[in-house]
């Protein structure tokens, strides 16, 4: 089996040939039933898991990230899928509303209903850590294909052999009747064309901060700009009240160390900046974060991903005021971890903390009191998500999270952030840079909604009306007349 290269000189070609048959297929695709795509999702998941034995090696071959962490993340891939064929069997992301014709304190309305309906092609951009969840048949694919848009993928160039084969599986699974669905294309210059490709509607982006602000300025540059969803980058603070070091730093040091480098570092969750209290529980906690990151040797993704890790460690390893708690020695094509210590009066000074370093590193950053957290804590750049470990009854508890709800986009309560669950309450964003869009979430049900945008029918008779506006029993909710009104089950 073939990979993409995208190294040859056609890649305008290649563009303009996947986005030609997303517009062709859009109108039918927007038109299909909430039942048909639902069935669509679940067989894409069902040829996906029927498959797992080829693709598993494959991406394991590409990434070295393990047969059980990429048949883990394969579950998530099709459990996404389902996800999503149910959001479109329940039907409430519709927002449907129906206010009919009379007289009101204004004077007379006319009839009005109003839906979301679907953006058309959009174009959706692999990430380099998830071959799977975050690549062709990632969540971006199916919540975009659930909203009823095509989706043409720019695979990630990391692992263009996975890439393939998943497509080649999907689209089978698609089928004649849906060519033009789904597309793929490959290669740097690939992926700004696509972004500029008028026949593209939105843009969903998972990766570094530089790539995806350079991306999301050709969206908005373009003659008729268009919405631009980018994950970018995260920090992940983690703090740790005194009372919470007091009663359990091992443990707390030992969990921080596994969620750091967890998928050596390279999750957009990785905790990369802890608060510990000084003294005698701080070390300890230290301590444990330093046993458990010692000796640890890890095959990064890419090349580049390993350089770039090496050169972030680096230079904040020879910063005066940080001091080595375990360095990164390893050679060759392996990397090791490293876990600095930092005064928090040396933070504010010494911005280059703050930067997002892709890799098995997180920085500690010692304090004597919560007051003097508490200000760095609002100057923090916007993050995915933010962690307080706290004891009940923990007066400091409570301060924290007023001032870090600022600054994130999900709080973690005596947990880790790494892992995120798919489900209707999840949310994965946060203020700039974590994305440049933090109303939206990339992660859970919710995410559909980013592929869609509002459309009201006036006076318009029951003919042209999609089947969850017209009058009568509906299979989704609807608000009526002002009142919210469930479907009969």
């Amino acid at each position: 089996m073939a990979g993409l290269t995208g190294t040859g000189p056609t890649h305008g070609s290649e563009v303009d040939r996947a986005c030609a048959a997303a517009a062709q297929a859009a109108p039918a695709w927007a038109r299909a039933s909430r039942a048909e795509r639902a069935a669509v999702l679940r067989g894409i998941a069902d040829a996906l898991e029927s498959r797992a034995s080829d693709i598993v090696p494959v991406a394991d071959r590409e990434t070295a990230l393990g047969e059980a962490r990429l048949t883990g993340e394969l579950t998530r891939t099709c459990y996404q899928l389902r996800l999503f064929a149910e959001v479109l069997d329940e039907g409430a992301y519709l927002e449907a509303a129906v206010d009919h014709a009379g007289d009101t304190a204004m004077g007379p309305r006319p009839d009005l209903r109003r839906m979301l309906v679907p953006l058309g092609p959009v174009a959706v951009f692999g990430a380099s850590n998830f071959p799977l969840a975050f690549s062709v048949p990632g969540g971006d694919t199916a919540s975009a294909l659930a909203a009823g848009c095509p989706v043409v993928v720019k695979a990630h160039p990391a692992h263009p052999d996975t890439s393939a084969l998943c497509f080649e599986i999907m689209s089978a699974a698609l089928g004649d009747r849906y060519a033009g669905v789904l597309g793929i294309v490959a290669g740097e210059q690939a992926g700004v064309e696509l972004v500029e490709h008028p026949v593209v509607r939105a843009v969903g982006f998972t990766g570094s901060l530089a790539g995806g602000r350079a991306l999301a300025d050709r969206a908005a540059a373009r003659p008729e700009p268009i919405p631009f969803y980018g994950e970018l980058g995260s920090i992940n603070a983690v703090v740790v009240t005194p009372a919470a070091a007091s009663a359990r730093a091992t443990d707390i040091g030992t969990g921080l160390a596994g969620s750091a480098l967890l998928g050596a570092g390279q999750f957009c969750t990785k905790p990369g900046l802890a608060f510990v209290p000084s003294g005698a529980e701080g070390d300890a906690l230290r301590d444990a974060v330093a046993a458990a990151a010692r000796d640890k040797s890890f095959t990064m993704l890419t090349e580049r991903i390993a350089h770039s890790y090496r050169d972030g460690a680096a230079a904040l390893r020879t910063l005066e005021v940080s001091t080595p708690v375990v360095a990164d020695d390893a050679s060759g094509d392996a990397v090791t971890a490293t876990v600095l210590e930092i005064d928090v009066a040396d933070l504010a000074a010494n911005e280059v903390f703050l930067d997002e370093v892709f890799g098995p590193l997180t920085v500690l950053v010692r304090y004597g009191a919560v007051d003097d957290v508490l200000p760095v804590l609002r100057g923090l750049p916007g993050a995915l998500t933010a962690t307080i470990h706290a004891e009940p009854d923990d007066p400091d508890g409570g301060r924290l999270a007023t001032v870090l709800q600022e600054v994130a986009g999900r709080l973690v309560w005596n947990g880790f952030p790494t892992g995120v669950a798919v489900s209707w309450a999840q949310h994965h964003g946060g203020p700039w840079p974590a994305t440049n869009n933090s109303v939206h979430t990339s992660v859970g049900a919710t995410s559909i909604r980013r592929w869609l945008r509002p459309f009201a029918w006036q006076n318009a008779p029951e003919a042209v009306l999609p089947d969850e506006l017209r009058d009568g029993p509906v299979g989704v909710p609807r608000r009526v007349d002002s009142v919210l009104r469930l479907p009969e089950r």
